[in-house]
């Protein structure tokens, strides 16, 4: 991926089956500005058995009845759903992306030409599908939701040593709670990934509003992720942690202005205050009037604006000096 912060916008599963709302929601995001839109790819059958639990956030946002396996089965993309959807992004002008959650799903996308692959924070423990993603040499985007330090640095090892250059994978801190408590969203973990394993960094963010993906952006990140929907009172499991449309525009213009503001790390006046100095600044006076001849001296000089003069930094140097001509009240001193 090319310099600067890449957004991601989340649609995930928020299509609830049906492409006409997928393509809006790649319209959505086309318009807030971002750089991806990324759903996710799986087969039920290969992701999850049909006697596995749903999450709590899951429960609370979805029929209690259904199970984690008849949920996922209806928010499958097929084939020609994804061949769609790419050709609606391209369209559009925005990078399409999907998080392969199997096997199949993985050899499905690199046939369909993917160049970047993300990894769903469940899969940064799975030996196997690493392995099989890593021999792809592709760009990789690792969500690292639930693990620790090692782990993360494991995942590293297994993609790099499958083929993936270190330098290809940016990894992602994340917490997988929906909506994630803002006490337990732990940033400062992100820089840590970024000192101890040397990889460029980002965020997947779960949390309400936008205030922490603007924080992310301000410490580092390269990439940022967040969910997004239409309508937060959608039925379906993710939709209730999501952005709508006009917050998505917000987030992405704030982080627009904070990677601008982050600048370089030279200390100077910018451009656009350059201006100020001769104004706000101030030059060593003559407090009254005086003579020439006359010596310099804490009584007869002042600081003031306008900072056109000599600098109060040279205040010790005037002292003591002859004035070498009349200097009214308030006249700028010479030396």
């Amino acid at each position: 991926m090319s310099n600067g912060i890449k957004i991601i916008a989340e649609a995930g599963v928020n299509h609830n089956g049906s492409m006409k709302l997928a393509e809006e929601l790649i319209d959505a995001a086309a318009e807030a500005g971002a750089d991806f839109v990324k759903f996710q790819s799986f087969r039920a059958d290969g992701l999850v058995s049909k006697n596995a639990p749903k999450a709590d956030y899951q429960n609370r946002t979805t029929d209690v009845t259904e199970s984690q396996y008849d949920m996922i089965r209806r928010l499958e993309l097929q084939v020609q759903d994804h061949e769609r959807l790419i050709s609606h992004c391209r369209s559009r002008g925005i990078g399409f992306l999907s998080s392969p959650f199997d096997h199949d799903s993985i050899d499905l996308l690199d046939r369909l030409g993917l160049d970047i692959f993300k990894v769903p924070s469940g899969d940064v423990t799975n030996l196997p599908y690493l392995r099989k993603l890593g021999a792809l040499k592709k760009q990789v985007i690792l969500s690292t939701g639930m693990a620790d330090m090692k782990e993360v640095g494991d995942a590293l090892q297994v993609l790099v040593s499958g083929g993936t250059p270190k330098s290809n994978i940016t990894v992602l801190h994340c917490n997988t709670e929906y909506p994630t408590p803002f006490e337990d969203v732990n940033l400062r973990a992100m820089q840590a990934i970024k000192r101890t394993y040397d990889v460029n960094i980002g965020y997947s963010d779960h949390t309400t509003g936008i205030e922490i993906p603007l924080a992310a952006a301000a410490l580092g990140a390269t990439v940022i992720e967040k969910h997004f929907t239409l309508d937060r009172n959608m039925e379906g499991p993710d939709h209730k942690a999501s952005l709508e449309p006009d917050e998505l525009q917000q987030m992405v213009a704030g982080i627009w202005n904070v990677e601008k503001a982050l600048g370089s790390e030279t200390k100077k006046p910018s451009p656009s205050e350059a201006a100020n100095i001769p104004v706000v600044r101030k030059s060593i006076v003559a407090a009254t009037d005086i003579a020439k001849g006359d010596e310099f001296t804490e009584g007869n000089l002042a600081v003031k604006r306008p900072g056109s003069g000599l600098s109060p930094m040279l205040w010790d140097e005037v002292l003591g000096r002859k004035a070498e001509k009349d200097f009214m009240k308030d006249e700028l001193i010479t030396i």
